[in-house]
């Protein structure tokens, strides 16, 4: 028996090979996968590529996490612990809504061929939302938009990412997927930190900020998320100019409930023919569901609970993501000598481990949070990049959309764990100490949700083990 790395195969004792939307066998030497049809591509191509990720990241770190997700649970907002519980749960919500969709457009992108059209609608509504968040003001009774925008934005983002997701194969091989996805990743996190900076200086922390801007009622903020949406909207362009549809031939259109049952039919195929597929899917959906929780809430933790200020939360955030950057482009050279299973399961163990600290630490002031926040963001890159990769080694050629499509739909099925044991967590702080700020609590319900992806993903094999009996 030979290891295999080009197919979504079974674990032993199982038949050959099966195609997962035709649940057609094949003979195991026949089923090409989409890494290993590409020819690759020219660095220039690559690049554009990963300027997707340079454009969209905004949202992921300025608008979720570094500054507009702080400025909607600021005083001027409400509370500190309502606030927070209230972003946690619309979070768990677009999350629920996310699942909920993913598959019948995923489906359809799939089908019809067309999923950098999809992707370039997509990017272009994100990028509107982005800008829509000017008219949020600090003020209660703006709470309820700001959180609807940004969960509506949520899955816009998350849905065009299960459309990026399927370009790689136009721009990586089986022998560079590691390489790749990391760099994509690292470009991100690097494009974000130009993009927080630039917004810091431009507008946050001058008195009077470029075109007289001010911190009145929220103005900084607010200006700052129409650079977001034209930040989006300038710096995509590359990848939507030379990622091109490749022609198939198109499928008959289906409605919502058949496309559910063509998943639930997917599901039980892979669960026959590549069981640890499946296994690695249910894992990553718990262990990507926390990491989205470490970003999600790491900025409001560091106001919130370590006293940091709006500016030094943006500081803090410019160096999180050149640390990030830099170890997922440098993890992304060890995915492909170890292997992606490795790099999860370290990152995985670490990002525990510093959460505990950051928990049992919290009294300890702003050193420690810039200590262990910092050390957070070494691992998170690396473990999404590298389960993009193993994902991405297994799938048949002509089916990157569809699984890429589950992966997101496994992802966020259980997409609201992580917010929603963020929230119980400073519940259940209250209830135990009686304190009024019991934020810290919420690391807590992160780091269950870490632990449960890490032991979910042990019995899972390497992608060089997913082979047939």
């Amino acid at each position: 028996m030979t290891s295999r790395d080009d197919t979504t195969a079974t674990g032993p004792g199982e038949q050959g090979p099966v195609d997962p939307t035709a649940g057609q066998s094949l003979d195991p030497d026949e089923v090409p996968t989409a890494l290993g049809a590409s020819g690759g591509a020219s660095k220039g191509k690559i690049t554009a590529w990963a300027l997707w990720d340079w454009g969209a990241q905004p949202w992921n770190t300025v608008i979720t996490t570094f500054v507009f997700a702080v400025y909607l649970t600021s005083d001027g907002f409400g509370s500190t612990n309502h606030t927070s519980q209230m972003l946690a749960w619309s979070t768990a919500i677009a999350g629920l809504f996310v699942a909920v969709l993913a598959p019948v457009l995923g489906q359809n992108s799939d089908r019809s061929g067309r999923t950098v059209r999809n992707l370039r609608w997509q990017t272009w509504v994100l990028a509107a939302l982005a800008a829509s968040l000017f008219f949020v003001r600090a003020d209660p009774g703006y709470l309820v938009l700001g959180l609807v925008l940004l969960g509506v934005g949520s899955v816009v983002s998350e849905i065009a990412g299960v459309n990026y997701n399927a370009t790689i194969e136009q721009v990586a091989t089986t022998k560079n997927i590691g390489r790749i996805s990391g760099y994509g990743w690292g470009f991100g996190y690097l494009g974000g930190i130009v993009a927080l900076l630039a917004m810091y200086f431009l507008f946050i922390q001058p008195e009077v900020g470029l075109f007289g801007v001010t911190g009145e009622d929220g103005l900084d903020i607010r200006v700052s998320m129409l650079l977001c949406g034209l930040w989006i909207a300038l710096f995509t362009i590359p990848a939507l100019v030379k990622l091109k549809d490749r022609p198939v031939e198109r499928a008959p259109r289906v409605g919502v409930i058949e496309s559910y049952r063509l998943l639930f039919g997917t599901v039980r195929r892979l669960w026959k023919t590549s069981r640890h597929t499946v296994w690695f899917l249910l894992a990553s959906a718990l262990f990507r569901d926390g990491l989205a929780g470490v970003f999600a809430f790491g900025a409001v933790l560091a106001a919130g609970t370590f006293g940091m200020s709006a500016g030094e939360v943006i500081i803090f955030g410019a160096a999180a993501n050149i640390v990030a950057g830099v170890a997922t482009i440098a993890f992304g050279l060890l995915d492909d000598r170890i292997g992606p299973k490795k790099v999860i399961m370290l990152s995985l163990v670490a990002l525990s481990v510093l959460g505990l600290l950051i928990f049992f630490l919290h009294d300890g002031g702003k050193s420690v949070f810039w200590v262990l926040g910092l050390g957070l963001t070494v691992f998170v890159g690396p473990a999404q990049a590298a389960s993009r990769s193993f994902l991405a080694r297994l799938i048949p050629e002509g089916k990157s959309g569809e699984i890429f499509g589950l992966y997101a739909t496994t992802g966020r099925v259980v997409s609201f764990l992580s917010p929603a044991a963020f929230g119980v967590g400073i519940w259940l702080g209250a209830r135990v100490t009686g304190e009024e700020n019991t934020q810290y609590w919420g690391i807590l319900g992160i780091v269950l949700i870490l632990i449960a992806g890490a032991l979910a993903m042990v019995p899972v094999k390497e992608h060089t083990d997913h082979r047939v009996g």
